[in-house]
C-alpha cells in the first residue's frame, strides 16, 4: 500500500472516530483492512449526509449530492488516482479494488438524502421504508461487502437481504431516538398513518406530546417494528466470521439497548436525545467480540427456523 493510500486511510479512520459515535465501536473490532475500508465507506457516507444536513439552500444543495454522485461514478471506474487530493474518494477506490463492495448503495444513499433535501413525507411504512433502505438498508449491503460471508455458509445467497433488513432496523431506532430533534429541524420521518392512529398527527415540537396523543402507544408500536426487523436481521450474524460477526452483534446491540430505553421511557425523546454512555457502548463491543451476543442470537435464530 503507498504512502498516498494509507494517508488517506488515516484520514478517513480520523472522521470516524470523530464523528461515528456507535459505528466506530463496532468497527474497532474488525483487522485491520476491513476497518479501514469501513471507515473508507463511513467517510464518503458522512460526506453526503452532511451535504443534506447543512445550511445550504435546497438548489445547492441538490447540486453538491449530483457532484458528488459524478465522483462516485469515478471511483466505481477506478479513475482516481492514488495521488487526487481527495483522501475519501482514493481510499474508497482501493477499498472497492480489494473487495466486492456493491458501489450502486452509494448512489442509493444519495437518493435517499435527495429525499430529505426535498422534504418527503410519509403517508405509510411502506413508504418510510423505501426510504431507510436507500440510506441504512444499502449501508447494510455495503458493509457485507467488506464483510463477505463464511465459505458454506447456510442460506449465503440471502445475506444481503438480512443485512438489508438490519439497516432499517437500526434506521427505524435513530428515527424514535431524533423525533424531536427532527421535528424542530421541520422533519417527520414516522407514516402519517401511525401517527393519526396514535393522535399524533400534529407532531412534536415540545418536552410533552400533543394534546390527547397516546404518544407511549406510537413509540411502543414502533419499536415492536424495529424488534421484529432486528430478529430477522440477526440472521445475518452466523453467515460472518468471528470479527465481523462480532462487528455486527456490537453495532446492532447498542442499538437494541437504546430501543430497550426509548421503550422503557418513551417521553424521553422528547425532551432530549436518548443514548447510551462509553462504558455501555464499551461493554457491548467486549461482548460482540467474545461472542456471546453473536452465539446467543445466533441460537434464537436457530430456534425460531425450527
Amino acid at each position: 500500500m503507498s504512502a498516498h493510500v494509507l494517508a488517506a486511510y488515516r484520514y478517513c479512520e480520523a472522521v470516524t472516530g470523530q464523528q461515528a459515535r456507535n459505528f466506530a465501536y463496532g468497527i474497532r473490532l474488525l483487522p485491520a483492512g476491513k476497518r479501514r475500508a469501513m471507515s473508507a465507506l463511513y467517510a464518503f457516507s458522512r460526506r453526503v449526509d452532511d451535504i443534506g444536513d447543512g445550511g445550504l439552500p435546497t438548489e445547492a444543495k441538490q447540486s453538491r449530492l449530483e457532484e458528488t454522485r459524478e465522483l462516485l461514478g469515478r471511483i466505481r471506474e477506478g479513475a482516481v488516482d492514488e495521488d487526487d487530493t481527495d483522501p475519501v474518494a482514493v481510499a474508497l477506490t482501493h477499498a472497492a479494488r480489494r473487495f466486492p463492495i456493491p458501489l450502486g448503495g452509494l448512489d442509493e444513499l444519495i437518493d435517499g438524502v435527495l429525499m430529505d433535501v426535498r422534504g418527503h413525507e410519509y403517508e405509510t411504512w411502506d413508504d418510510l421504508k423505501l426510504y431507510c433502505r436507500c440510506v441504512a438498508g444499502a449501508i447494510g449491503r455495503l458493509s457485507l461487502g467488506v464483510f463477505g460471508t463464511q465459505p458454506g455458509a447456510r442460506q449465503a445467497e440471502r445475506a444481503p437481504e438480512y443485512a438489508d433488513t438490519l439497516g432499517l432496523a437500526l434506521q427505524l431506532t435513530n428515527i424514535l431516538r431524533d423525533v424531536r430533534e427532527d421535528a424542530d429541524n421541520g422533519r417527520t420521518y414516522l407514516p402519517a398513518d401511525d401517527l393519526a392512529k396514535f393522535g399524533c398527527s400534529s407532531g412534536f415540537h415540545g418536552p410533552r406530546p400533543p394534546e390527547g396523543a397516546d404518544f407511549a402507544g406510537l413509540v411502543h408500536f414502533e419499536v415492536r417494528r424495529a424488534r421484529a426487523l432486528f430478529a430477522e436481521g440477526y440472521r445475518l450474524l452466523p453467515m460472518l466470521d468471528r470479527r465481523s460477526g462480532a462487528c455486527v452483534a456490537a453495532m446492532a446491540g447498542i442499538y437494541r439497548r437504546l430501543l430497550d430505553r426509548i421503550e422503557h421511557e418513551p417521553g424521553a425523546v422528547l425532551r432530549g436525545r436518548v443514548s447510551l454512555p462509553g462504558r455501555e457502548k464499551a461493554y457491548v463491543a467486549v461482548r460482540g467480540l467474545s461472542g456471546i451476543d453473536t452465539r446467543h442470537i445466533s441460537r434464537n435464530a436457530a430456534g425460531r427456523r425450527a
